[in-house]
């Protein structure tokens, strides 16, 4: 059936006069693909990027910090990335700008098992363990301060991404950076019932938490547009239909099919943009200053240098 309908496809090209080959686009993966990456899969599922004209390439990342820094080279033209590593990047003098948002809350939460730890208050005196030295530090810190205890009382311990064998091990009494869909879902499955604390409830500005970035010189080529227009299509049709998405996922993927994967992949679906071009600009200066603040980024980079809406 494909092939015929390709050969007659080919066949109105000809006669017409038009090539019908879509734009190539490669975008590169922060991570190997997950269920935060559903709205990209499920636009791919559905046929949204080929009738925006898009030939799209998606690739997992050999290494988590290279994606990025691929589109800074002009080797990809998109990426996934992180909402706080832009306005690193920004700081760095990379020519990279968001275009879009894939997941526009927050995933990152402390995260403990202990059910006396309630609130950050009750992380005196505790240890809390961290993968991410700086950023994870200074979201902490925050947290403290906004309950009102000294950032200092509380011991830090570098679990090395190890966040939930260190938890249910009892090495720590709490952790930070473990993610609301993911870590926080693998305990729950595992029988455990996770005190969540979702930092942007004790002080931390919200952000947004997976993001596209383009080269800078690229950001009004029309097929970045194209795709973000696919990407809204994906994340529609994934909320319409959750589960249905999901099987197709998962057959298309089989060793992602885990329990654990499609717990994520619902808790996920309401945290995706619904109009992924769209910008917070407020949302992203006054993260750019609690990194300045914290001493995260030597400067204040003014928003237009990193962040753009593409309408």
């Amino acid at each position: 059936m494909k092939k015929s309908l390709f050969a007659g496809a080919t066949l109105t090209a000809l006669f017409s006069g038009h090539a019908l080959a879509n734009e190539p686009l490669t975008l590169v993966l922060d991570w190997y693909i997950n269920p935060d990456h559903a709205p990209i899969m499920v636009a791919e599922q559905i046929g949204a990027f080929k009738a925006q004209g898009l030939d799209v390439r998606i690739v997992p990342p050999s290494d988590p910090a290279l994606p990025p820094r691929m589109v800074a080279a002009r080797q990809a033209d998109l990426a996934i990335t992180y909402q706080p590593q832009v306005h690193f990047f920004a700081d760095e003098g990379l020519p990279l700008v968001r275009v879009g948002t894939l997941i526009n809350s927050p995933l990152n939460t402390v995260i403990a098992l202990d059910k006396q730890i309630k609130t950050p208050a009750d992380l005196q005196g505790k240890k809390v363990g961290y993968s991410v030295s700086g950023i994870e530090q200074a979201t902490l810190a925050t947290m403290a301060q906004h309950a009102g205890i000294d950032p200092a009382s509380i011991k830090l311990v570098n679990v090395n991404f190890q966040l939930t064998s260190a938890l249910l091990a009892g090495q720590v009494d709490a952790v930070i950076g473990g993610y609301r869909n993911i870590e926080a879902q693998e305990l729950k499955l595992q029988g455990k019932t996770p005190v969540v604390m979702n930092v942007e409830d004790y002080g931390v500005p919200a952000y947004d938490e997976l993001v596209i970035v383009a080269h800078r010189d690229a950001i009004h080529e029309a097929k970045i547009r194209k795709f973000l227009t696919a990407l809204q299509a994906g994340v529609g049709y994934l909320r319409a239909h959750p589960q249905k998405s999901w099987e197709a996922f998962a057959a298309a993927q089989p060793e992602l099919r885990t329990e654990l994967n499609h717990q994520a992949w619902l808790q996920t679906v309401p945290l995706f943009a619904t109009d992924p071009a769209a910008l917070d600009k407020a949302r992203y200066e006054t993260y750019e200053q609690f990194l300045y603040n914290n001493k995260l980024v030597k400067k204040v980079t003014p928003l237009t240098n990193y962040a753009v809406e593409l309408h």
